[in-house]
């Protein structure tokens, strides 16, 4: 992997580990000569994650569309900002520069974005390592719902498998090495679920 795009929240939340740990991913991924691109800004999670990767001597890329210039506020010490015209533009263009995914703890952007990615590799559109950096647990009653999916028979197991989650930084990266994509279709047939 070379580089992994990371989703997060434009504000800190109520916890100091999220934005601990989004630095401590950001340190990682440049110790391991792993490019961050992400979302261009330099406000909460966002801006930690790349702080993270640049005061460790790391490559980031980000992706800002025009109109959130000035909600956002551009992280002006990147290594390249990438400026784009709506949020798909956005979205696309950080799946067309990466190896995998990571989302930390957000909000519905980081949701749709996850999700998006999760679609897309559901569909066949791209074979990459989509994980979650499960914080303090923020993310278990999401990994719940993926279980209740799948016992209703609206999820594949073999697709919610593709989710890959740990808490710790160095695990998650190497389950995302490992990763292997599934090879079966997502539509569920009536008879075979």
């Amino acid at each position: 992997m070379k580089r992994i795009t990371v989703f997060c929240a434009s504000s800190f939340g109520t916890e100091k580990i999220y934005e601990e740990q989004a630095i401590a991913l950001g340190k990682t991924l440049s110790e391991q000569n792993i490019e961050l691109v992400y979302g261009g800004a330099n406000v909460g999670l966002m801006g930690a994650v790349a702080d993270g990767a640049l005061n460790a001597g790391g490559k980031v890329i980000g992706v800002l569309p025009n109109f959130l210039r000035s909600k956002e506020i551009a992280h002006l010490g990147l290594t390249e900002l990438i400026l784009v015209e709506s949020m798909h533009e956005r979205k696309t263009k950080m799946n067309d520069l990466c190896d995998g995914v990571i989302a930390l703890p957000g909000g519905f952007g980081t949701l749709e974005e996850l999700f998006e990615m999760l679609t897309w590799a559901q569909l066949g559109l791209h074979k990459k390592p989509i994980a979650i950096l499960n914080i303090d647990g923020f993310y278990d009653a999401l990994i719940e719902l993926l279980k209740v999916m799948v016992e209703k028979g609206l999820l594949k197991d073999v697709n919610a498998s593709m989710v890959l989650v740990s808490d710790n930084i160095e695990d998650l990266l190497n389950k995302m090495r490992n990763y292997i994509p599934p090879t079966v279709g997502k539509w569920i047939d009536k008879e075979k679920s």
